[in-house]
């Protein structure tokens, strides 16, 4: 996502938090967190800095009001992804298809470490909005979830509302300044999406540093068909 395409996003979100005020920060933080449509974060929290610092929201209530919207949305998302477990098995084509095992795999990455991917996932830019639907399709436990997506979206919502509370008028220089920090956000997007390819065609071994899946050969001895007759040979 590249700010140079979002004008008009950007336009559409000064508008709704300058008219709707507090109701419309939620809904965008909803919408921000869900991820569809991509609605950036670094554009909602910087102009709710410039509000605090012009009068219109005090720090008490725009805070609590972007982490609940936030929360609420990776609940959604979660949702989604709890919800289509089982509708995505079998989808997919040759051996790119999503089988039970593949499921498995990422059952046990996240009961390993779904708490830390879930946290930082949260302080990244585009990457944070789409963290909560492969939580829910390995079925993190539902509060674990929540805790960690509050403890990753508390240090990024404070830190960009007070970015433009101290830029007051020139927030947009916030954004200006993650152009750079968006595509490294892409690319690493990019590198999971191609991981988790190669996991579920079974090229890579899951884990990191990837590696690549080797095959043992297995050789069972095969009895000759036909049947044995059990009896004493004849008397000669």
């Amino acid at each position: 996502m590249s700010f140079s395409l979002i004008g008009t996003a950007v336009d559409a979100i000064v508008w709704i938090l300058s008219t709707i005020g507090l109701p419309g920060l939620f809904a965008l933080m909803v919408v921000e967190s869900f991820g569809i449509p991509p609605v950036p974060s670094e554009v909602i929290l910087p102009f709710t800095g410039f509000l605090i610092a012009e009068g219109t929201f005090s720090w008490g209530v725009a805070l609590p009001v972007a982490l609940l919207g936030s929360l609420v949305g990776a609940y959604a998302a979660y949702a989604v992804g709890r919800w289509g477990r089982h509708r995505i098995t079998g989808m997919g084509l040759g051996a790119l298809r999503v089988e039970p095992k593949h499921l498995e795999r990422m059952d046990r990455y996240f009961e390993r470490r779904g708490e830390s991917t879930v946290a930082i996932a949260r302080l990244l830019p585009v990457v944070r909005s789409y963290i909560s639907y492969p939580a829910g399709t390995a079925e993190m436990e539902p509060v674990r979830f929540g805790v960690y997506t509050l403890v990753g979206a508390t240090p990024f919502t404070v830190a960009f509302v007070y970015a433009g509370y101290l830029l007051g008028s020139d927030w947009g220089a916030v954004s200006r300044s993650l152009a750079y920090v968006n595509y490294v956000a892409i690319a690493v997007l990019a590198i999971a999406v191609v991981y988790v390819i190669l996991l579920v065609a079974g090229i890579v071994e899951s884990g990191w540093p990837p590696r690549r899946r080797t095959r043992t050969e297995r050789t069972t001895a095969v009895e000759p068909s036909g049947s044995t007759d059990p009896s004493p040979p004849p008397p000669g």
